[in-house]
């Protein structure tokens, strides 16, 4: 069943951008967030009834606490530039470059903590690399820069501080178990997204979110949280060298959901770009 559970956590990852990108064609990408990770919270805690760690939360360090909450910033920053990114740009685009964290994680890894790279992760490291650029058509990015749209670089921006909240939680986050972890984090992200949501002045756009998007941004928080659920019990029961790379490969499950609900198609070139990051991804896990 752990295999079941596995393919599971790739799915609802991979729809989630697609759900995600449905919820936010009229609605503000920051008011999105917000709502759905009021989800993502309630999914995150529940996971850590199922689990029993409710009682460590008094055993936990002030440094813990500390990398919590600052990793906790990290996620809530890349989940805004993701879905701002969602917002301006086509999934295709969007999702390898969030994929590539993978590699700026491993770099910055490599550099801070003195992980050594070998020779598969190094493999792995250029085929993302290559792949990413490839999917990402030149002339695309020139012609959403040239109308005002920047999505490239909050997809960027995705990807950096989704390799600064593990960095963050590798150096300083210790002693407390993963599901309470990240349901301490998700209240940090919660209490940031509305932060920035009445910084933007954007609250009172809540009220007015097209009753079809808000059913679809919460779906998205619903998908999230099934696919934690899911990877956490296919770690629990199975392999995590086949439960890793099963779940990475949720980009086939986004790029394939583009092209149904959104008709987004790839170039000969991206096609082999995302064979690229695919196998890079597999490499890295030899």
């Amino acid at each position: 069943m752990w295999i079941v559970f596995a393919i599971g956590s790739a799915f609802f990852a991979g729809v989630t951008s697609i759900l995600a990108k449905c919820g936010i064609k009229e609605t503000d990408s920051n008011v999105a967030t917000a709502i759905r990770t009021i989800v993502v919270l309630v999914f995150s805690w529940i996971m850590v009834f199922i689990v029993g760690s409710q009682n460590s939360i008094s055993t936990i360090s002030g440094k813990t606490l500390l990398f919590l909450i600052l990793s906790g910033f990290a996620t809530g920053a890349s989940w805004l530039c993701y879905f701002k990114a969602l917002h301006l740009g086509d999934i295709n685009k969007v999702v390898p470059i969030d994929k590539s964290s993978t590699v700026l994680t491993i770099i910055l890894a490599f550099i801070f903590l003195g992980e050594p790279i070998g020779a598969w992760k190094a493999v792995g490291l250029v085929g993302i690399a290559i792949g990413t650029y490839m999917m990402i058509e030149k002339k695309a990015v020139v012609n959403q820069v040239e109308t005002g749209n920047k999505w490239i670089f909050y997809a960027l921006g995705s990807a950096v501080f989704a390799s600064l909240t593990s960095i963050l939680g590798k150096v300083g986050i210790s002693g407390v178990e993963s599901n309470l972890g990240t349901a301490i984090r998700t209240i940090v992200v919660l209490i940031m997204a509305w932060v920035v949501v009445f910084v933007t002045k954007k609250q009172h756009t809540v009220k007015s979110v097209p009753k079809k998007e808000l059913i679809f941004i919460v779906l998205s928080g619903i998908a999230t949280g099934a696919s934690w659920l899911c990877y956490y019990r296919a770690l629990h029961d199975g392999q995590a060298s086949i439960v890793v790379p099963i779940d990475k490969l949720s980009i086939l499950v986004s790029i394939l959901f583009s092209y149904v609900v959104f008709k987004e198609r790839l170039t000969k070139k991206s096609f082999v770009g995302l064979i690229l990051i695919v196998g890079g991804t597999l490499a890295m896990l030899l």
